[in-house]
């Protein structure tokens, strides 16, 4: 599973990024989703890697994302009280590792697929540049978990 950040807004983007970006569900700036590794998303993160960040996530990682920035649909938090009423998951740590084995849907436990998150501390490296480069486009690795911990 890859979890992608869009890091730069919407001035001057071209339409048919700015379709690829709503398809992933990146409308605003440091907006983050959960997507598989599929051929088509792959394409989709390649024709938008100038506006978005992505990296493979790990199971801890998720955890943090689903217990500070989780949110129903509604508004409401996601707490684990909600997960053992109304899922069959009884932590973030089961529900983390049942979305990455996609074994869930978001719709089934009424959570939104979009994470927003804070600026990060300290700021990005460069928007425009890569970030094999120095900056912070582009695929990122397992070194992703960083950026979403100052995110968090």
């Amino acid at each position: 599973m890859y979890f992608v950040i869009r890091v730069r807004g919407t001035t001057g983007v071209k339409k048919g990024i700015a379709d690829t970006l709503t398809m992933l569900r990146l409308n605003r700036l440091n907006h983050g989703v959960l997507i598989d590794e599929t051929p088509s998303y792959k394409g989709m993160l390649q024709k938008s890697k100038d506006y978005i960040t992505w990296g493979e996530i790990d199971a801890e990682t998720l955890v943090d994302i689903l217990s500070k920035r989780g949110k129903l649909v509604g508004g409401d938090k996601l707490t684990e009280e909600y997960l053992k009423d109304n899922t069959e998951y009884n932590s973030f740590e089961d529900l983390a590792n049942a979305l990455l084995k996609d074994e869930v849907d978001y719709d089934n436990i009424n959570l939104k697929p979009v994470f927003r998150l804070h600026p990060p501390r300290k700021g990005y490296e460069g928007i425009r540049i890569a970030f094999k480069e120095g900056g912070s486009l582009g695929f990122r690795g397992e070194l992703i978990k960083d950026l979403i911990k100052k995110m968090i």
